[in-house]
């Protein structure tokens, strides 16, 4: 199957656009939002059940994976797809991200980043070549471009010589693409919350002529306006043909604030994070289900809502099950805040080609409310 990305059509009113990924095992419908499945796992959720609410695409973690089960383990099954029994597309990251929160744990260098295995406190080594060689392994529809990930505040020299690391580190990864392998691969735009740094980097990654471009390096404690323009600063360069990737992020009304500026693609843990601790996503925003207020209400979490929790359970069973601590509960809210998140993103696709996408976007961020919405490691 030919890789390639299919631009289809784009909001008037905004730079919402709606396309097509064509992937080895599939297309990916865009915009789109990737379950985040870091140990070859959608936390919770079988790869049956994330078919059924029509997940497209789902993103493996190359560092998480390297370390565990380790890549003779996946070779033996072979490849990440066979492993987890996924037929679908894959989106594998490089580990830069692990790098940035292992910041006690490594060291960075030219060549690439020396760790302490956060397992067993043994040493490893990520070079660009290396992290290729194992997303080459896993068998990921989509690789990404090894990059160093910056913390904020940064100092402004810092986040120079890291963009253009990860500038070089990327040049690298495509020199090993050219010669070993035939995954499409992305790359990544660092520079933190510095505009010109933002720019500098889009432009240099643009010119290595990659599959399609993320901007990385946000939603890491910056502000959200900060976060916001880094993208902006980014997006500006990057090529309309192909397919654009806010890596991280975010809420409902980032996802579609990001998508008017011409995003196309998202990953975040906050849908099977909150729902550990009892947070469900709904149109009108985050409820805290283990809340007292809760205990006897008899609606479903959202009304209208076709996932299995909404279909079947009340509101007050839900709450009664994550206060006993039962697995159950989590399941249930699992299921609904990921079927939120991709339904989420099939009417902003419906949205966009009907014309309607930023009045439709104007409204869903002014009815949102976040609530007393508590994450858990």
């Amino acid at each position: 199957m030919q890789k390639t990305f299919e631009l289809v059509t784009q909001d008037r009113e905004s730079k919402a656009r709606r396309g097509r990924l064509i992937t080895t095992h599939g297309f990916v419908d865009t915009p789109a939002f990737m379950p985040i499945g870091t140990q070859g796992s959608v936390k919770a959720v079988s790869p049956r059940e994330l078919r059924e609410m029509n997940a497209q695409i789902i993103l493996g973690n190359t560092y998480h994976l390297f370390v565990r089960p380790g890549l003779e383990v996946i070779k033996h099954f072979g490849g990440l797809h066979d492993f987890i029994s996924w037929d679908g597309p894959i989106l594998t990251d490089s580990g830069g991200f692990q790098i940035f929160s292992l910041v006690k744990l490594r060291k960075i260098t030219e060549e690439g980043v020396e760790f302490q295995n956060h397992i067993d406190g043994s040493r490893a080594f990520i070079s660009p070549e290396i992290a290729m060689e194992i997303q080459a392994a896993l068998g990921s529809d989509i690789a990404m471009v090894l990059d160093e990930c910056i913390p904020y505040p940064c100092e402004y020299d810092y986040a120079a010589q890291s963009a253009e690391l990860t500038t070089r580190w990327a040049k690298r990864c495509r020199e090993w693409k050219r010669r070993n392998a035939d995954s499409m691969l992305f790359g990544i735009v660092q520079g933190g919350t510095f505009e010109n740094l933002r720019r500098a980097s889009a432009q240099a990654v643009v010119e290595l002529d990659f599959d399609g471009y993320a901007v990385g390096g946000v939603s890491v404690g910056e502000p959200e306006e900060e976060m916001t323009r880094a993208v902006e600063s980014a997006e500006q360069f990057l090529p309309m043909d192909k397919p654009r990737y806010a890596m991280g992020l975010g809420t409902p009304p980032q996802m579609l604030q990001m998508i008017a500026r011409g995003m196309d693609m998202f990953d975040c843990v906050l849908p099977t994070r909150l729902a550990r601790n009892g947070t469900a996503f709904t149109a009108a925003g985050t409820l805290n289900l283990k809340n007292a207020e809760f205990a006897l209400d008899k609606r479903a979490i959202e009304e209208n809502c076709a996932c299995p929790a909404c279909r079947e359970f009340t509101r007050g069973y839900i709450r009664h099950l994550i206060k006993s601590e039962e697995i159950l509960g989590l399941r249930l809210i699992t299921l609904h805040n990921l079927h939120f998140y991709l339904n989420l993103m099939s009417r902003a696709r419906s949205e966009i080609e009907s014309g309607a996408f930023d009045q439709f976007r104007k409204a869903f961020v002014a009815g949102y409310k976040t609530r007393d919405a508590t994450i858990v490691e």
